[in-house]
């Protein structure tokens, strides 16, 4: 089939291209980011396929439709980006990757917590300046603390296991619990007792209306003086606003984001040559005890490899008129919320 693939870097482009030599679709690939204005560019393609941070809204679906395009391929978990109402109303089946490689997120969220916690990235350009001085680099031991997973699904509950084997004591919450979890030891609590009794918080829920800013002054409110709080998930499950706050009281001694709720026009991009215009987030590149890392959780060959050959074969299940099992479906009119566990 036809396919016009958005939001394409050349690591895409050699994944995908890769894939396809199996399934031989016919693959454009476009850098913009899918809109209603870029939508143009897919006029007589059957399938659109778009990453994390394309826009497809009502606006944006009813310019596909109208311009002949028949499937919408999500190479990512979540679809919290896509209005699945419209898309039923306007008879655009949603396919998506469930389940890549929840090890690549996992080990990297705690890749993000042993640099904050021992200031790693401050390590680095020191000793590349000539200073080894150890003042103002100190942590703290894992083993002993108490840690918090919101969200156990797949990646969660990796997650747990990897701090459970540091020797954390592991909290969770989820409306679900996960039994390789409870085998573990893991034990669910409240979110707010949660909050309240945890030393590290990693967030690995999907973004719903139900969790968008999971994270506020409230929540905050709730945490641990110098609590850590680790998100890998999505950005908008923080109020960034309210996070400046709580690390200039010193509520948040440690923030590490690898999403950010505006990344839409940021992440992916080299913008090292210009004058990033997002206020709030160059606020929080200021803090010493911020590290934000660009989306890259998911980035690694394994999952790259896993992404274009469950995308290209859910094409293929719709040109041959099979069931996909990775088609995303609702009880219409009401809308299901997007689920990235």
């Amino acid at each position: 089939m036809k396919v016009a693939v958005f939001s394409t870097k050349s690591y895409d482009r050699t994944f995908l291209e890769t894939a396809n030599a199996e399934y031989k679709h016919e693959l454009a690939f476009f850098e913009p980011r899918l809109t209603c204005e870029t939508s143009i560019l897919a006029k007589d393609y059957p399938v659109v396929c778009v990453f994390v941070n394309d826009q497809l809204d009502r606006q944006t679906l009813t310019c596909l439709a109208d311009r002949g395009t028949k499937l919408i391929a999500l190479r990512a978990a979540g679809y919290n980006n896509i209005d699945i109402i419209a898309a039923t109303e306007l008879g655009l089946p949603v396919v998506r990757v469930p389940a890549y490689s929840p090890y690549a997120v996992a080990e990297y969220t705690l890749g993000i917590i042993l640099a904050l916690n021992r200031k790693i990235y401050r390590t680095h350009y020191r000793v590349r300046e000539g200073n080894f001085s150890l003042e103002g680099l100190m942590g703290f031991d894992l083993h002993g603390k108490t840690a918090g997973i919101v969200g156990t699904g797949k990646i969660g509950a990796i997650v747990a296991q990897i701090l459970h084997a540091c020797g954390c004591h592991v909290l969770a919450y989820d409306k679900y619990q996960n039994p390789d979890c409870q085998a573990l030891g893991v034990q669910y609590v409240s979110l707010q007792d949660l909050f309240a009794r945890t030393d590290i918080i990693s967030l690995h829920c999907p973004l719903t209306p139900e969790t968008y800013h999971l994270v506020n002054s409230e929540a905050i409110a709730l945490m641990k003086t110098g609590v850590m709080l680790i998100n890998t998930s999505r950005g908008a499950l923080i109020d960034a606003k309210a996070a400046i706050k709580g690390l200039k009281s010193g509520k948040i001694g440690y923030l590490g984001l690898d999403v950010y709720e505006q990344e839409g026009d940021i992440f992916f991009e080299d913008l090292s040559n210009t004058i990033v215009q997002d206020d709030v987030l160059q606020r929080l590149l200021t803090f010493p005890n911020v590290l934000i890392t660009g989306h890259q959780a998911f980035f690694t060959k394994d999952a790259l490899t896993s992404i274009a050959q469950t995308t290209l074969a859910n094409i293929s299940d719709f040109e041959s008129g099979k069931p996909c099992p990775n088609q995303i479906k609702v009880e219409f009119p009401q809308a299901v919320a997007s689920n990235v566990k």
